[in-house]
């Protein structure tokens, strides 16, 4: 289950940078063209690295868990900027859906690896191994 879930919300990065591409091209305003292009093009990159990585999670395991961090980092980004005045209300939906899958990720694969955090965050794959 927890492998589909990682596939399916890796494959939607994709359809998410292809909008990013699509709405730069459509509308190609000065300050925005290159960062929408450049985030739509790392979207499709950690969209492809989680399909690779949800076919050998034990081993690609750190792809996912890091994907999880910069998820939880966006949903903590969303959460004091709202408040702060500095993005809109509907941006709060963006804490539901990435804030869940993040969490997801992170506990799923501390319980695939039986590492903790600190053992992903160093890239670690089993328990009091080094980084490989």
């Amino acid at each position: 289950m927890l492998q589909k879930f990682v596939y399916v919300t890796g494959a939607l990065d994709y359809l998410i940078g292809i909008g990013l591409w699509a709405k730069a091209l459509s509308e190609m305003q000065p300050g925005t063209f290159v960062g929408d292009i450049t985030m739509g093009t790392f979207l499709m990159m950690a969209a492809a690295c989680l399909i690779w990585a949800s076919k050998d999670m034990a081993t690609r395991a750190p792809v996912i868990f890091w994907q999880g961090l910069v998820r939880l980092s966006a949903s903590c980004a969303v959460l004091y900027a709202v408040p702060a005045g500095l993005s809109q209300p509907w941006e709060y939906a963006l804490v539901a859906f990435d804030g869940t899958i993040g969490l997801t990720y992170v506990i799923g694969m501390a319980r695939v690896t039986g590492c903790s955090p600190l053992e992903l965050l160093q890239c670690k794959t089993a328990p009091g191994t080094q980084a490989g």
